[in-house]
């Protein structure tokens, strides 16, 4: 084959694994004795919606409570305030001692913070009965509940449940460094260019050839990994249909990336030597020694580095032969179909 430079799309494949979009935990704000679950294991279930019932008659106490201390902490501010306001002209007129009337102010400010305190104490009552209603805080599917009616709740340590967003769901996947790094680096240098500005991930493999699931990389950690020389990326993938399950081990091809004038070859043409990689070229009726660096798979073809436009590439018989064998061409059959052949 003749090397033809050409804009070849170019992709990458990883292992991955599915996650939730948000994996929310369930947990009480106050403890207590879980009297009812109010949602069926594994449903589906909407952001507010009631999942389980605390019982909530010590805190309707507590807030019954708290309304009464509030308005006794009401009278006492309105009796200190006509105490005030009646010793004021007295004091003007030196009917009474200074002091008489300053122990009056101090009592009415007293009083304005009972007020204060016991409105404090009624909000935080209130708060409590509130919280015997535990909601969902996100629209997801809830996994098995993990405490029974009946159980002594002893607060926010205590897990009830988990509540998983599936619609969008992330894919995450390890990057690993040196595909980073070259990346990076053919994309400043101009050799490697994105349409859109970043890589569309796409699941590839078994039935997920079938969805043709794709989303755009939105996430690369800046940190590597030093256990398995890696960053993380992530993307977000559409899941209306809840095809995709939070934890499955999927593959996923970076897509969207073109090399400009880049030359591909065959696999098969492609060979490995105590120096490296290389092809064999004709030059001049023999075969030669060309050596390449790979760069990327491009489906059964490679994309390599180191040939030039017009080079005369060997495809076929390239284990019998040998440097400075005679070479015989012979144009394949469908070479009018196939530029650059």
């Amino acid at each position: 084959m003749t090397a033809t430079p050409a804009s070849i799309e170019v992709n990458f494949e990883y292992p991955a694994r599915l996650h939730g979009a948000r994996e929310v935990e369930i947990r009480p704000r106050i403890g207590g004795i879980l009297v009812k679950r109010k949602f069926e294991e594994g449903a589906r279930v909407k952001a507010g919606q009631s999942l389980f019932q605390i019982d909530p008659v010590p805190s309707e106490t507590a807030v019954a409570r708290a309304k009464a201390d509030l308005a006794a902490a009401d009278a006492r501010l309105t009796q200190a305030r006509r105490e005030a306001e009646r010793l004021k002209p007295l004091v003007a007129s030196r009917a009474i001692a200074q002091r008489d009337f300053d122990d009056a102010t101090s009592n009415q400010a007293i009083a304005a913070a009972d007020v204060l305190a016991a409105r404090a104490r009624l909000t935080e009552a209130q708060l409590s009965l509130k919280y015997t209603r535990v909601e969902s805080p996100i629209d997801g599917i809830t996994s098995r509940a993990l405490q029974s009616e009946g159980a002594l709740l002893a607060g926010p340590e205590t897990l009830l449940a988990v509540v998983t967003q599936t619609d969008p769901i992330k894919v995450r996947f390890g990057l690993p460094d040196t595909d980073r790094a070259r990346i990076e680096n053919d994309i400043t240098a101009g050799r490697l260019s994105l349409a859109d500005g970043r890589f569309r991930v796409r699941l590839i493999g078994g039935a997920h050839d079938a969805t043709n699931t794709t989303g755009s990389l939105d996430f690369t950690d800046v940190r590597i990994d030093p256990n398995t020389g890696s960053s993380e990326a992530q993307a977000n993938l559409p899941n209306p249909d809840r095809r995709l399950r939070p934890g499955e081990f999927v593959r996923v091809r970076l897509e969207g990336a073109t090399r400009p004038n880049a030359i591909a070859v065959p696999q098969r043409a492609v060979l490995e030597g105590p120096s490296g990689r290389f092809v064999y070229i004709v030059s001049e009726g023999k075969a030669a020694v060309r050596p390449v660096t790979p760069l990327d798979w491009s489906g059964n073809t490679m994309v390599v580095d180191g040939l030039a436009a017009g080079d005369q590439v060997i495809t076929d018989g390239v284990l019998k032969i040998g440097p400075g064998a005679p070479v015989s061409v012979t144009p394949p059959a469908d070479a009018a179909a196939k530029p650059g052949v």
